[in-house]
């Protein structure tokens, strides 16, 4: 039996188009597919909630791929093994308190338990503006990755949730588009993005969990753009803060959902 080109190219386009179209509306969207954003993803996705993950790059897992300056290993610490546990991650002991893992078998098997779970992970789309309807945010605007590397005029599609989280990073990329696009106050000490401070692992740790809430009507933050949001520190390559907050934010999530 030969193979057709043409049935291979609709395979393609009629089952991604299946996807896109059913995450036009849906409970949360996610911006980013780090650690944070598909634990996040995973949690609210285990309830059986609708979640739809943007991520701008071809790859999933932000900087958690490359480990502590690409040695290939995360640290996490006794808090957070429950969850590397329950996604079935070999960790071993390094000395009380301090647990490593593979960097590559954890982004891995945290991206394929997201998607078991019912995630929907788009890769290579980016998310350049939102919607703000009576100063809640209800969706956002996305377009291809390469149109906006080519500085292409081309206009962008809408989605729209419950909720949204911004889970891009170091950026805070959504919670910006915010701040700067509008005239919502942030819940901040300043009212806008604050802007992470150096690296402190151990307060920071504390830090990204704590920040991990609702910033403003409908949208969230977790992961390293918490940190980013309201002015805590750096954690550098020591990752159970990101799957802790990812789980926290999935949780007050879920509270509202079923209210």
């Amino acid at each position: 039996m030969g193979l057709d080109e043409i049935k291979i190219s609709k395979a393609i386009i009629s089952a991604y188009t299946d996807k896109l179209t059913e995450s036009l509306d849906t409970d949360v969207i996610i911006a980013g597919a780090g650690p944070s954003g598909m634990c996040c993803g995973y949690y609210l996705a285990k309830k059986k909630k609708r979640v739809a993950i943007f991520e701008r790059k071809l790859a999933v897992g932000g900087g958690m791929w490359a480990g502590g300056m690409m040695f290939g290993e995360i640290v996490i610490q006794s808090t957070a093994k429950e969850i590397l546990d329950e996604f079935e991650i070999e960790t071993k002991i390094y000395e009380k308190g301090y647990y490593l893992a593979d960097s590559i078998e954890t982004v891995s098997t945290i991206c394929s338990k997201a998607i078991k779970a019912g995630v929907k992970i788009f890769n290579l789309l980016s998310v350049e503006d939102v919607m703000i309807r009576n100063k809640c945010i209800t969706g956002v605007v996305l377009n291809w990755t390469a149109v906006e590397l080519a500085n292409l005029h081309v206009d962008p599609i809408t989605v729209r949730a419950k909720f949204v989280v911004d889970a891009t990073g170091h950026a805070a990329e959504v919670t910006r588009i915010v701040e700067r696009k509008s005239d919502i106050r942030l819940k901040t000490k300043t009212g806008r993005v604050m802007s992470e401070k150096s690296m402190w692992a151990e307060a920071a740790e504390r830090e990204v969990i704590k920040n991990s809430k609702e910033i403003c009507s409908g949208l969230y933050v977790c992961g390293m753009a918490a940190n980013t949001v309201f002015g805590g520190f750096r954690m550098g390559p020591i990752f159970g803060g990101m799957l802790l907050s990812g789980k926290k934010a999935a949780e007050l999530i879920l509270k509202e959902l079923e209210k």
